[in-house]
This record gives structure tokens, sequence and C-alpha cells, in this order.
């Protein structure tokens, strides 16, 4: 689904705790990485360079196991493609190219390639998934309050706005926005667009890239999206935990990858309060308004972060009740968790699962 971005590679607020640094010389080291809703667990005796840093507002990481003499200036490409992307890509800046670009949506404009493959990513997935994936959800997210980034981890938010919007009960035609590669421009078409996951997704997978070769092993982490490279730290695959998007503390599954991405789509961070009613981020493109679809949480593995991101929100919208058939109809490795905590997973998923703290259904 996700194309290269001629050589490289936004979501907003952060979900959980950062990373802390490592030095070469830290053996044996035991920690877990928290950001929105995936934990990754590390357990290793070997040398790591590991850079972390705030982008596209999440706490992002990049690890590099038994580093060679191109870490450094690896790690240095990787996290240059997060600040293009999110110089070019972010919605809560008016003067970024995208912003730009739907501030007269039916205009041509030229824009960074960053920019450029995210829209195109973002057109290829909403054809895929049949306009289940849609990123029209800018309107909806401003009419509901969430014009700016919201301080999600310092408590429950509360923000002034009607608390609906004007695309309730509507479903958009399909987007077709429109593309010249010759000039790098892009015509959007009526609605405005979020990049979102989709663009944070991207980011990890471009910055993956730079980070191939550079050791035995490499993991980016952005705010729930990983895109490992290689079999962890022990040779036995990165593991990765799910969050409880109840709120508790322990990961409710622990699953395994090997040159793998995963994405997850969650309610337990990006929620408030507008006008008496919660509502949350993840859209259903054929509501206009915060799915709700029994489920607290949705992961899924993919080859890239994009995908994964893509994916784990339409199975998210698709619901509990359809969930399943619709994941293993696509082959999507995807485990998902209700309200009521109860883990469910997909045939694909299966074999990436080392633990579940319930049984699926």
């Amino acid at each position: 689904m996700v194309g290269a971005a001629h050589d490289h590679a936004v979501d907003p607020e952060p979900a959980g705790s950062r990373a802390t640094d490592l030095d070469d010389n830290d053996a044996h080291d035991n920690r877990c990485i928290r950001d929105g809703g995936a934990v990754t667990l590390v357990e290793s005796a070997m040398s790591e360079r590991v850079v972390t840093f705030r982008a596209m507002a999440s706490d992002i990481t990049l690890r590099v196991v038994a580093p060679n003499d191109t870490a450094d200036a690896s790690l240095t490409a990787a996290q240059d493609v997060f600040t293009r992307v999110e110089q070019s890509c972010t919605r809560f800046d008016p003067d970024s190219s995208l912003m730009q670009a739907n501030a007269e949506s039916r205009r041509w404009h030229t824009v960074p390639v960053e920019c450029f493959d995210a829209l195109v990513a973002a057109r290829d997935a909403h054809v895929r998934t049949e306009g289940l994936f849609d990123p029209r959800v800018l309107t909806t997210l401003t009419n509901l309050g969430y014009d700016k980034s919201l301080p999600f981890t310092q408590g429950p938010v509360r923000v002034s706005g009607g608390g609906a919007s004007s695309t309730s009960g509507r479903r958009k035609r399909p987007w077709r926005p429109r593309f010249d590669e010759g000039r790098q421009a892009v015509m959007l078409g009526r609605d405005p667009v979020d990049l979102g996951g989709i663009g944070k997704g991207l980011a990890c997978t471009w910055a993956a890239a730079q980070l191939r070769g550079s050791g035995q092993a490499a993991l980016v982490e952005a705010g729930g999206d990983l895109q490992a490279l290689g079999s962890g730290p022990e040779g036995e695959g990165w593991r990765v935990g799910v969050e409880d998007p109840r709120g508790g503390p322990d990961p409710m599954a622990v699953l395994s990858l090997h040159d793998a991405a995963c994405a997850t789509s969650s309610t337990r961070i990006r929620k408030w309060t507008v006008a008496g009613k919660e509502v949350h981020h993840l859209i259903d493109p054929r509501t206009g308004v915060s799915a709700s679809s029994g489920l607290a949480a949705v992961t899924v593995i993919a080859d890239d972060a994009a995908t994964a991101e893509v994916w784990s929100k339409v199975l998210f919208v698709t619901g509990r009740g359809h969930i399943r058939a619709t994941a293993d109809r696509e082959g999507l490795a995807a485990l998902w968790i209700d309200h009521d905590g109860v883990v469910g997973t997909s045939r694909a998923m299966k074999a990436h699962v080392v633990w579940a703290a319930t049984p699926g259904r």
C-alpha cells in the first residue's frame, strides 16, 4: 500500500512514558518503552545506540543494536526524516505545506516530496479500503474542538465547541485528489485532509530505511507506531507489549516482530469532552462522528508502519461484530481489545502472539 519516498522517509499528542537514553556500555538492560498503545520490551546484553526526541507531538525513539561505524550518521538522517515530515505535513501549523494546500484546496500546490508522497499514500489507502480510510476528517476534528494540540497526558481534557460536525450522518463521495508528479503538485478537492497517523507511519518506515545496515537490528518508535528491522537484541524477535486501553498498568498481550511493523489505534489517550459528550479522534467516515464500534483498541502487524496504521483504524471503525471476518478476509495480522478487556486475534496474528491476558474470542 505504501511506496518509497525518494530515499527517505503527524499525529497529535503522545500516549505513555518516553524512553531513556542508553550508553554503549549498558548491559543486561531490561526496560519498557511506552508510547501510544504499544510497549517495546527490551532485554539485551548487546551495545546499543539510542536517540530520543520529540516530533509530531510524539516521543520518538531510534534504536540500533550492535551499531557499526555508520550508525551515528544513520541516526542523524533518520531524525531528519521526522523533522521534514512534521514541517510539511502537520495540521497544527497554518504555514505547513499541507495546510496551505488545504486552505486553497481547488488550486494546484507544489509541495515537498514528503508531503506529496504522504498524500499519494493516503489516496491509495482510501481506494484500497473502499473509503473506510478517509483523511478528510479535519473539519470534524476542528468542530469537536481538536484544532490544536491538546494536553491528553495531563488528565481529562474538556474543550469548548459545538460538539457536532457539519458532516455528521453524511458519507462523503470518494476522495479524488489530483497529482502532478512532474511538478510535485497536488490539488486536494473540497474537503481539507489530516495526514495524522499515516504521516507518522510513513515517517517510521522512511526513518527505518535510513537505519538499515547500521547495526545488527534497529527499531523506530513514534507514538504507538513501530518499524522493526531484524530480529531484536537477542535475535528472537522484537517483543512488543500491547497496552491496556482501559488504563491498566500491565500489557494485555506480548507480540513478536521480525522485520515488520505494527500500529495501534486506541481511545486510551486521545479522547476528550466537548459539549458534555466524550469523543475521540477515530472518526467513522460513514457517519462523520467518533466511531462507536464496541472496541477500545486494535493493533495490526504489517510490512510497514503506514499500512499497519491504516488498517488498525479501518478495523477499529469496522467494529467488534465484523473485525474478525474483515481481518481474516484481508489476511491481516490483527489483535483487538473490547471495552470489557477481552482480547481477540485474527488467524494471521496468532503466529505473532507470545502471550495474551485473556482467551481470544
